[in-house]
């Protein structure tokens, strides 16, 4: 690859992600940290606005653009196949969106490559989430993003009912159920719940702010020591 074209995937890859660390970088460009370290050192150099640090991760700094990107064929059908496999297990809101999308992505090809791209032979089972489902999801999705405590009631595999108040941190789907990771208030503790266990929920006024020791990444942390 040459040194340009890696340069330029190099800042696609930073302002594709929140935080990217060198390690991931060189992994996705095949090639070795150093060349990391000295490439951003070249954007840097070059007026690239990339903030962070070695051993901590890089990120794109705000109000820098580049121009819009045309996307190949392959990588046009694959967005297309990840909309149509990811829409079953959306709730109604994603769902929503996820059907406006492809059009707007697919807009940019040419005729014979969004042709191409929206025949492809990749297609998901007609299984959609029944509404109640849909709406706890939709209810947790927004709450994690807003950072809001939650109130549920919570039924077990035995048939136990509790009442708990969390602070959400992620939905997780399975293939065939979707899993809300927490900080449970009430257990002052990590958990994960089924969506489809959950009885009733709330969403409540109070807010919460990420908290060292409750965090999903400390939770993620804690699960692969666990293994």
């Amino acid at each position: 690859m040459r040194c340009a074209d890696r340069l330029f995937q190099l800042v696609q890859l930073i302002r594709g992600r929140r935080l990217s660390t060198a390690a991931y970088l060189a992994g996705r460009l095949a090639v070795s940290a150093r060349t990391v370290y000295r490439d951003i050192a070249e954007l840097q150099h070059q007026g690239v606005p990339i903030e962070g640090e070695a051993g901590v991760g890089y990120r794109l700094g705000a109000g820098f653009e580049l121009p819009p990107l045309m996307f190949t064929q392959e990588e046009a059908a694959a967005l297309v196949a990840s909309v149509r496999l990811a829409q079953i297990g959306l709730d109604a809101g994603l769902s929503r969106a996820a059907d406006d999308a492809p059009g707007k992505i697919l807009s940019v090809l040419p005729m014979g490559a969004r042709a191409a791209a929206e025949s492809l032979a990749v297609y998901a089972p007609l299984i959609t989430l029944d509404t109640a489902h849909q709406q706890r999801l939709q209810q947790l999705r927004e709450a994690v993003q807003a950072q809001r405590k939650v109130r549920l009631d919570y039924c077990d595999p035995l048939g136990k009912t509790s009442q708990r108040t969390i602070r959400p941190l992620g939905c997780f789907f399975w293939g065939k159920v979707w899993t809300l990771s927490a900080w449970c208030e009430t257990r002052r503790d990590f958990r994960s719940f089924r969506v489809d266990r959950i009885q009733s929920l709330t969403v409540l006024e109070a807010g919460f702010q990420q908290e060292a020791g409750k965090t999903l990444a400390d939770f993620s942390r804690q699960l692969s020591e666990a293994a």
